[in-house]
Order: C-alpha cells, then sequence, then structure tokens
C-alpha cells in the first residue's frame, strides 16, 4: 500500500508540473510531430492531433522527460520501454482508428499508446503483464482524465474475449506468430497490427486485416519490439 501512494503522489506531483510547464512541453510536442512524424509521411488527422496533445513526459520516468519528446525508444523500468514516437504514430494511423470504434491493446507499458488511441476511438481495452507497471498506467491515465481506457493486468496472448470483438487490436510486444485468440476476436472491417519475429533481434510490422470472415496479411518495414510475455 505504501508503494501504491508513493506512485499515487508521483503521478500527481508530475500533473502539477506538467501545468507549470505546459507551453514548453507543448512546443516540445509540435516539434516532435513536425519533424518526426509528418515529415516521414503519417498524415492521419487525428492521429496527428492525438500526438499533439497526449503529454509523453508523463509516460516517462521523470529521469527521461528531458528526453520524452526525442526519436527514440525511451526505458520505463521492469525491462519494457515506451516505443518511439514515429512507431507510435504510424501503428495508430495504420489501425484506421476513429469515433465508434473499439480497440485493444496488448502491452499497457506505461499508457502511451492507450491514451493516444483514447483520443479518437470510443473504447480501449488494454492488457499489461506486469503487475507494476499496470498499476502504475492506470493511476497515471486516470489522473491524467482518461474515461474510456480500461486496463487489465492478464496475459495479452489471449485478448480480453468478454469485451470482443474489437476494430483494432495493436500489440506492442513481439512474437514470432500472431495468436490465434487474437485473430478470433477481431471485428468485421477489423485490423490488427503486431511485429512478427524473433523477438531476440529484428522483426517485421503486420498488419491483418478481416473482411467477409477471411484475414489477409500485409508485412510492411522491419521493428524492434521487446518480447511479447507470458504467464508460464
Amino acid at each position: 500500500m505504501r508503494m501504491k501512494s508513493l506512485i499515487t503522489a508521483l503521478l500527481l506531483l508530475s500533473g502539477v508540473l506538467y501545468s507549470q510547464v505546459k507551453d514548453q512541453y507543448s512546443s516540445a510536442r509540435e516539434q516532435m510531430v513536425s519533424s518526426q512524424i509528418v515529415a516521414r509521411g503519417i498524415s492521419h488527422l487525428a492521429t496527428l492531433q492525438a500526438m499533439r496533445k497526449v503529454p509523453r513526459h508523463i509516460f516517462v520516468p521523470s529521469s527521461y522527460a528531458s528526453e520524452a519528446y526525442s526519436d527514440r525508444p525511451l526505458p520505463i523500468g521492469y525491462n519494457q520501454t515506451i516505443s518511439q514516437p514515429f512507431i507510435v504514430a504510424h501503428m495508430t494511423e495504420l489501425a484506421r482508428p476513429a469515433e465508434g470504434k473499439n480497440a485493444l491493446e496488448i502491452g499497457t507499458g506505461s499508457g502511451y499508446q492507450a491514451a493516444v488511441l483514447a483520443e479518437i476511438v470510443d473504447t480501449v481495452y488494454t492488457i499489461e503483464i506486469v503487475p507494476e507497471l499496470a498499476r502504475e498506467a492506470t493511476s497515471r491515465l486516470k489522473l491524467l482524465g482518461y474515461r474510456n481506457i480500461v486496463t487489465r493486468c492478464g496475459d495479452g496472448y489471449k485478448g480480453w474475449p468478454d469485451h470482443a470483438p474489437f476494430d483494432i487490436i495493436i500489440v506492442t510486444a513481439a512474437a514470432d506468430h500472431i495468436p490465434e485468440p487474437l485473430k478470433e476476436q477481431m471485428a468485421e472491417g477489423g485490423r490488427l497490427i503486431m511485429p512478427v519475429g524473433n523477438p531476440a533481434t529484428v522483426q517485421q510490422l503486420i498488419v491483418l486485416t478481416k473482411r467477409k470472415g477471411k484475414i489477409t496479411e500485409q508485412k510492411l518495414e522491419p521493428v524492434r519490439f521487446v518480447p511479447l510475455k507470458r504467464f508460464k
């Protein structure tokens, strides 16, 4: 309980600090979007608006706040990372988010990708297997006012059948195959985005699309993500 209280206090302090330096970080976010995201071809308006709005520095450890808008992933503890801003925007655009859709995210991490999606879609269901990260992300997202994000600590390989089917499924960790339960939980017209390949090396970003009950696969660029963890 003491640790949970400390985390909550630190998150509240982060929120205060954010409000005090809002203009400074707004400029950093705008620079991030223009130089790292728009410049590389991301054009989906809602995605760009979400990337401009979500305070990425709140989703990284305070020691990395000054680097939050840099063009690289950052450690968030427990051998996990927050993805490079471009990758977050790229995967979001590939998912084709819009009002009226619901999304499932596997690998909540610090909650940043969930927050970006939540700016666009109706509801985001997100699963994190590391209990400490799940607790921290839940507190952080609530303190930032996200009421359309539902978090859970669990094994993301199995998805979240109670809330399926999903219009969007984004997996932010790598495995050598796409879990069958996730395919089964895709809605008609739904899209699934996941890095697939050897988790110890470079993977390939894969997009699945479900049309008339059939799933088609599109292979995109090489990426590198942390491994998808499973309960033993």
